[in-house]
C-alpha cells in the first residue's frame, strides 16, 4: 500500500477524533501543499514514514482510538521502558513495512517526575502518546487542509495541521535537542516551508503577532531568536548538511542561509 492510501486509512479511522486531532511532523509539511495560500513548488516534498498525530493535554478523548484503530487493520506495537510503554500503529503485522503511526502530546513540567521516572508518555483513549516539550506551539490556531479523490479518499476527510508559523517555531525551538541528521532534516523543513509560502510572507507575519507570539513563553521566545541568528546568522554546517539532502534539486548552502534568514525575519521582526 502507498504511502498516500495508508494515510487516508489513518485518517480515516481517526474521524470521530479529527476535530481534536492536529497532524504534525513531516506528513504535516506534506499536507501543507493542499492548503490554498500555498504556491506551487516543481520538487517534491521531503517524504517521512510516521505519522505524528498530536493532541493538547487537556483534550478528552471520549471513546477508544486503539480499537478503532485495531478495527481498520492497524497493529499496536508496544517499545520502549516508560510506563505506560510507546505506542506504534503499524498496517499488518509486520512492524517493519514503512508507514506507522504515533500520538503526541505536550510535556508540561518537569522531564522527570517526582518519583524519579521519566515524565515521558501518558495514556488517553486507549492508546499511548509521547509527552514532548514545545509540542503545545504546533495546536495554536492549527489549519485546516481535505483529503479528496486524488489522495484516495472515498468521501472528503478534512483534518487539522499546524500553521506554517507554528511548524517553523517549533523547529527552531527543538534544534539543538535533536541528532545532527534530524537538525538537517529540520532545516530543510523550515527552508521548503518558507518557499512553500514566500507569496504570504505578510499573512505570516500577522499569524505571528496575533495568533502565536502571545503563547510562548519569555523564555522560549528569546531562545527561537537565538536559535534563528544561530542557524542563519551566518555560514555554518548545519545549513551546509541541509542542503545536501535533496536528491531531486541541487540547492547552494549559502543562498538557502540567506533566503531563511531574510524570510524569517520578516515574519517575525
Amino acid at each position: 500500500m502507498n504511502d498516500r492510501a495508508a494515510f487516508v486509512k489513518l485518517a480515516a479511522a481517526l474521524s470521530p477524533w479529527l476535530h481534536q486531532l492536529v497532524f504534525v511532523g513531516g506528513w504535516a509539511h506534506r499536507l501543507f501543499r493542499l492548503h490554498p495560500r500555498a504556491q506551487a513548488l516543481a520538487y517534491e516534498p521531503l517524504a517521512t514514514l510516521d505519522a505524528d498525530v498530536a493532541f493538547a493535554r487537556q483534550e478528552e478523548l471520549k471513546g477508544n482510538v486503539r480499537e478503532q484503530l485495531l478495527a481498520a487493520g492497524f497493529t499496536q506495537h508496544l517499545t520502549g521502558e516508560h510506563h505506560p510503554p510507546v505506542s506504534r500503529y503499524t498496517l499488518g503485522e509486520d512492524e517493519t513495512s514503512g508507514f506507522y503511526a504515533e500520538f503526541l502530546t505536550p510535556l508540561v513540567g518537569r522531564e522527570i517526575a517526582q518519583d524519579g521516572r521519566p515524565n515521558a508518555t501518558t495514556s488517553a483513549a486507549g492508546v499511548t502518546a509521547q509527552r514532548l516539550r514545545y509540542l503545545e506551539v504546533l495546536l495554536q490556531s492549527p489549519w485546516s487542509v481535505t483529503l479528496d479523490h486524488e489522495w484516495g479518499a472515498a468521501s472528503p476527510i478534512d483534518l487539522q495541521i499546524p500553521n506554517p508559523v507554528s511548524f517553523i517555531v517549533q523547529k527552531l525551538l527543538v534544534l539543538d535537542r535533536r541528532p545532527r541528521g534530524k537538525q538537517a532534516q529540520d532545516i530543510l523543513y523550515i527552508h521548503d516551508t518558507l518557499e512553500l509560502f514566500a507569496p504570504e510572507l505578510d499573512a505570516l507575519a500577522r499569524i505571528w503577532r496575533a495568533n502565536v507570539r502571545g503563547t510562548l513563553h519569555d523564555r522560549w521566545e528569546r531562545e527561537l531568536h537565538r536559535a534563528r541568528a544561530r542557524v542563519f546568522g551566518e555560514p555554518n554546517d548545519q545549513v551546509r548538511d541541509a542542503a545536501a539532502m535533496p536528491q531531486d534539486r541541487e540547492l547552494d548552502p549559502e543562498r538557502m542561509r540567506a533566503m531563511c534568514r531574510a524570510a524569517l525575519g520578516e515574519i517575525f521582526e
